[in-house]
């Protein structure tokens, strides 16, 4: 992994005497020592996170996946192809869970050239399945960084200036074919406050590095696939906005599931109306646009006949914690806690690690995985919320 503060490269700094972190108790056990470094790789993602800073809720992102030769190469299992097919099938699921109101689009890189799988949109089960065709699709050709950049830029350039615009590259190989100057490209993207991060899975690449330097975007290079799939999951929190993003009112539609018009007549919904089955999006159920009375499968989306974006209400719930994260525990020794109360609130568990974590609101204690379950998943904090009062 490259390291943007580093001066120069790993092997060029001080040798670092990385089993010093390990110290023996007074058992002569280091399991001390591992458990305490497992609880830091389990917080670290709740104590990086930004704050104090705007964030774009309602993003747009691109994934364009490397197809090319390099990613039939088995430094992960079965190859790289479907090793990334796999991990990139969960990271829609969970994208959409954490970012309800935003639009996905996926692209592939092969024999030169870019080619658009499936538009932006905020369909779910459309990706996954079309990232389960790829499984089947040859790997061949090189490569084009530019491609890729310029036609995801082209499909961003027409989105709202209040909303985020990212790219997203999954890049396998060591080089790229490109038809003319690739920074002149990171500068063009830079002008449209597009954001560009690459995950690599073979080595550094300088290119990939002055690309995210230029769009302040984040270059990775994986480990192994625990790793990438960290990587991945990262990317699934907002970032911060990237220049001067606009501030607007958005008008937004609320849409109940109901029948048509009340009726009950049976009519296509708007999603499936391009699709060959015709099966597929006929009947008498849906969510009806207030605005034009158009119909559609699920939500959250755009209506295509008035532009209103519909969306429900615990969408707008979901997306809320990413402007008022909740605070992360203090971590306090266990043995400081008095012994009969040595059990976490949330599980009910004894407290068995070195370190438990306090709420500074309620002053509750939780263990670690109950921690991480209410930063990342539950974004409430159970003894705050069970000491509210109800309203009448």
């Amino acid at each position: 992994m490259i390291d943007e503060a580093e001066p120069g490269y790993r092997w060029e700094a001080e040798y670092e005497k990385t089993w010093e972190l390990l110290q023996e108790d007074e058992a002569g056990s280091l399991q001390a020592s591992v458990d305490d470094i497992v609880q830091k790789a389990k917080r670290k993602r709740l104590l990086d996170r930004p704050i104090n800073v705007k964030l774009g809720i309602m993003r747009h992102l691109c994934v364009v996946i490397d197809m090319s030769d390099a990613m039939n190469d088995k430094d992960l299992r079965p190859n790289r192809q479907l090793a990334t097919l796999k991990l990139l099938e969960k990271f829609v699921e969970e994208f959409f869970d954490q970012n309800p109101i935003s639009q996905l689009g996926l692209y592939i890189m092969k024999n030169k050239r870019c080619e658009m799988i499936t538009e932006l949109g905020g369909n779910i089960k459309r990706h996954t399945t079309s990232l389960a065709s790829l499984r089947t699709m040859q790997c061949q050709g090189e490569a084009s960084l530019q491609n890729a950049m310029e036609m995801a830029s082209q499909n961003l350039r027409h989105v709202p200036g209040h909303a985020s615009r990212e790219i997203l590259i999954i890049f396998g190989s060591l080089s790229t074919c490109d038809p003319g100057n690739i920074m002149e490209t990171a500068k063009a993207i830079k002008s449209q406050n597009v954001r560009c991060s690459i995950i690599g899975l073979a080595a550094g690449v300088y290119v990939c590095q002055k690309i995210c330097q230029e769009t302040q975007g984040k270059y990775n290079v994986i480990l192994d696939e625990s790793h990438f799939k960290d990587l991945l999951t990262e990317q699934t929190s907002p970032p911060p906005a990237v220049g001067v993003t606009e501030s607007s009112l958005i008008r937004m539609g609320f849409p109940q599931h109901e029948t048509t018009a009340g009726i009950g007549k049976s009519s296509m919904c708007m999603c499936h109306i391009d699709s060959k089955d015709s099966s597929q999006g006929f009947g008498k159920n849906g969510y009806f646009c207030p605005q034009c009375w158009s119909k559609y499968c699920e939500l959250p989306v755009e209506c295509v006949v008035c532009g209103l974006t519909l969306v429900s209400a615990p969408h707008l719930a979901r997306s809320y914690h990413h402007l008022f994260p909740l605070q992360p525990f203090a971590e306090i020794p266990t043995a400081d806690i008095y012994r009969p109360n040595r059990l976490c609130y949330s599980c009910q568990k004894h407290l068995s690690e070195v370190h438990a974590y306090k709420c500074g609101q309620c002053s509750h204690v939780f263990c670690i995985d109950c921690d991480v379950f209410i930063h990342e998943i539950h974004h409430c904090c159970p003894g705050c919320a069970s000491k509210r009062t109800p309203q009448l």
